[in-house]
């Protein structure tokens, strides 16, 4: 369950068109990650995969989060931390146009923290949060949590297990560009008026809906004292 799988080399992945992302940490505090799994699209599918474990900078894992990828501090404690895996991710993720994530708020959220922690400066590159694409894609769904989308789409999924769930984030992106009739799932954002999020090393900006951007408009126009009543 916990096998290393490392990185492709850069040639190997050569005109790859996306990374998925999926990270799993320690506890609640936003930079513990103690795995990363990689997924990488390429020729309209999942070419390679990969996952390493890390050691948090914390060691003190909460029981809650153990139960949930089952991966316990003595699985970690003579792995990397994050700097030296970044060290060999960062240039994947500058080869690609786009990365990937299955509610992509808490992953670009955990890679933000990590970086801040260690001291690092943030890339420059655009996401997509695959949740949203999945909402616009399939409407109606009970759910869009990585299980239930899994389910319905016949995707292999051994959920938590960080490459798995990379996997499975790609397989859905791949399937809604192929539902949707394009080649690549940025030809598909307009129809569903998603716009890609952006992080740069001064400055972040969410991937959003247009019904995002419409509630963001209307609480701007809110006063701050209001909000808070």
């Amino acid at each position: 369950m916990h096998a290393q799988i490392q990185l492709p080399s850069l040639a190997e992945v050569q005109g790859a068109t996306a990374i998925a992302l999926d990270f799993e940490t320690a506890s609640g505090s936003p930079g513990s990650i103690c795995a990363i799994g990689l997924a990488w699209i390429k020729d309209g599918r999942v070419s390679h995969v990969a996952h390493r474990l890390i050691r948090p900078h914390d060691m003190r894992f909460a029981p809650s989060f153990i139960g949930i990828h089952g991966i316990y501090p003595y699985h970690v404690e003579h792995e990397p931390e994050f700097p030296a895996v970044w060290d060999e991710l960062l240039p994947h993720l500058e080869a690609v146009p786009l990365l990937l994530a299955h509610n992509a708020p808490f992953d670009i959220g955990v890679l933000r923290a990590a970086l801040t922690h260690y001291g690092q400066p943030w890339p420059s590159l655009s996401y997509l949060c695959t949740v949203k694409i999945a909402r616009a894609a399939w409407p109606g769904l009970e759910g869009y949590g990585l299980a239930n989308m899994a389910a319905h789409l016949g995707l292999e999924l051994r959920h938590h297990a960080a490459d798995s769930d990379a996997a499975a984030c790609a397989g859905i992106a791949l399937r809604a560009a192929s539902e949707a009739g394009v080649a690549d799932i940025m030809e598909a954002l307009p129809r569903w008026s998603i716009k890609p999020g952006r992080l740069e090393p001064d400055y972040h900006e969410s991937c959003t809906t247009l019904r995002d951007r419409a509630s963001q408009r209307g609480r701007a126009r809110i006063p701050r004292w209001l909000r808070q009543i």
